[in-house]
């Protein structure tokens, strides 16, 4: 594993003083403010022969407006000794481009990574004893001591001005990525940054602005906050939080590009779903990014080279809710360092939040993430389409199995769903839906079925009868039309269960379906209709009654 820790120093400095900001220094010694000098920032930089190379790039980037104003600022200029003349026209020439380009000034690398990354709100001063960090423009966070900012000797310190101090300094303060802002100066991640960046939008923050008064009925501000948001944070790490350490396994280019191709066919969507390619695209990506980050909270020195538990793994204790079984896990991997784990060969850089790990071999395995099992419980009334719908009586009943009960823990979530007659000669009927089922997947099928005994121990002779019944599935075709009934698929013709025993059948084996519905905002459209299939004579004989108790039915993946 290679490692590129430019800025191990640094971050280990930031870390160190956040634990401990304020514990060593007198508070009122540390933030007393000195006695103010006449003018503003502005004039007191740009009347600086030193730091004239500096003023530049302020006056072109418009901010000598905002130093000159009535806001409190402290600001950090590199003198011209290592911050040339040069080194400004370059900076001045990237700020113009891009506002060319009509990147957000927010954006703008010049103002965001050069201008903001040696500017703070507020007053800051240092003392003999100083050790802090305080928060950048930018929102980076830099350590401040007596002598050094940012790890950059300071030349002159504590000078106060109208609307704030200000420090020179011996050199110009690098700019700290985070791993959402490394990503993108990586050519070899094009792809996940241009995906990720696609989804960037930005919003208005009034609490968090500084008003300046009323023009023509509306209010002015001097500080206009305007804050990030990016919907892909919620669901994959929020990777661009500089107050949290993450761990990032990104694909390279061309790792993104073999692995996109693959997922896109297992999102396909007929031809009624609205924006079906966006669809694709976007599902097939996320199929790719969920499970990659980990947050060092929960993931310990020492643990994390056990198993790495991802930002989108659910704990052990949840995972018989959310999946159906405590058995099943997703996005949590065994082994990471070793060969063929998901750490394994990937090209490691430090950044501000953590460290990115960029990976030329994709060691998470879909079955991983998300080939999941997917399971219909029988008595999760949103999974069920109808029941004998024809009828005008409810034949079906929901049963919890109570803990004295010996079929306790040996049925899915401790309930069942009875689908019952509603005459003495009808058979039963009942349409289950199945969501979450991915196209193109081959899947084995399974229904669980249920004794009487699991709900009343004191059940009768003729409620314990075995049923016979079969199984049928249905999809939507190309146009978003399902099957109709004549065109059912069916999977068991006939199928009889065990008096006084949970019963799992396999129905099928390695079956696909064409097109999915996930993230589309429509209904599933995978359907398993399932139907008793006893003769009056069987129910006169006393060999079977038309009582079908469903555990759930399971889609599992493949094993090839």
């Amino acid at each position: 594993m290679k490692s590129y820790n430019k800025y191990k120093k640094v971050l280990g400095a930031i870390v160190v003083v956040l634990a401990f900001m304020g514990c060593s220094d007198d508070w009122d010694e540390h933030y007393k403010t000195p006695s103010l000098a006449q003018g503003s920032l502005w004039e007191a930089i740009s009347s600086d022969t030193d730091l004239s190379n500096f003023a530049r790039v302020i006056k072109a980037c418009g901010y000598d407006t905002t130093l000159i104003g009535k806001q409190v600022f402290t600001v950090f200029a590199p003198t011209n000794a290592h911050f040339s003349s040069e080194d400004a026209d370059a900076l001045i020439a990237t700020y113009q481009q891009q506002k060319a380009a009509n990147i957000k000034e927010k954006d703008n690398l010049t103002v965001k990574e050069f201008l903001q990354n040696h500017i703070a709100l507020y007053n800051y001063s240092v003392s003999s004893s100083s050790n802090d960090s305080i928060v950048m423009m930018n929102g980076k966070y830099q350590v401040l001591t007596s002598n050094t900012f940012g790890g950059e000797s300071i030349l002159t310190s504590n000078k106060a001005y109208g609307n704030g101090i200000l420090f020179t300094l011996d050199n110009k303060v690098d700019y700290f990525p985070n791993i959402f802002e490394a990503m993108r100066k990586d050519p070899d991640l094009d792809s996940v940054a241009n995906f990720f960046y696609s989804y960037n939008k930005y919003k208005f923050d009034e609490a968090a602005s500084v008003p300046g008064g009323i023009v023509d009925g509306k209010t002015v501000y001097l500080d206009s906050v305007v804050n990030l948001e990016n919907e892909l944070f919620r669901d994959v790490g929020l990777i661009n939080s500089e107050d949290s350490t993450y761990w990032m396994v990104l694909p390279t280019n061309e790792v993104w590009k073999e692995r996109f191709e693959e997922y896109k066919q297992y999102f396909q969507y007929d031809k009624s779903i609205n924006k079906r390619d966006s669809l694709t695209h976007a599902n097939a990506a996320m199929a790719l990014l969920r499970g990659t980050v980990f947050s060092r909270t929960g993931n310990t020195d020492a643990s994390i080279q056990d198993s790495a538990f991802s930002v989108n793994a659910v704990p052990y204790s949840s995972r018989k809710y959310v999946y159906g079984s405590s058995e099943d896990k997703y996005y949590l991997y065994d082994k990471p360092f070793e060969a063929g784990g998901v750490f394994d060969g990937t090209d490691n850089m430090t950044c501000s939040n953590g460290q990115l790990m960029k990976a030329f071999e994709w060691n998470i395995d879909k079955k991983q993430s998300f080939f999941q099992i997917l399971r219909a419980e029988g008595e999760n009334t949103s999974r069920l389409d109808s029941v004998d719908k024809l009828s005008t009586r409810a034949p079906l009943t929901y049963t919890a199995v109570q803990s004295k009960n010996p079929f306790y823990n040996k049925i899915s979530q401790n309930a069942y769903a009875s689908i019952v007659p509603t005459g003495t000669s009808s058979n039963t009927f009942a349409v289950f839906n199945v969501p979450g089922v991915l196209s193109n997947i081959g899947y084995d099928i399974y229904v669980v079925t249920v004794p009487a005994l699991a709900g009343d121990t004191l059940a009768s002779d003729v409620e314990r009868l075995p049923t016979k019944f079969r199984v049928r599935m249905s999809y939507n075709d190309e146009n978003g039309e399902p099957l109709i009934s004549r065109n059912w698929i069916t999977l068991q013709g006939r199928l009889e269960t065990t008096p006084d025993a949970v019963d799992t059948f396999k129905v099928a084996t390695n079956i696909k379906v064409p097109y999915c519905s996930v993230g589309a905002d429509t209904p599933p459209q995978v359907k398993i209709i399932l139907d008793t299939r006893v003769s009056n004579s069987d129910v006169r004989n006393g060999k079977f009654n038309r009582i079908l108790r469903l555990d759930c039915i399971i889609f599992k993946p493949h094993e090839d």
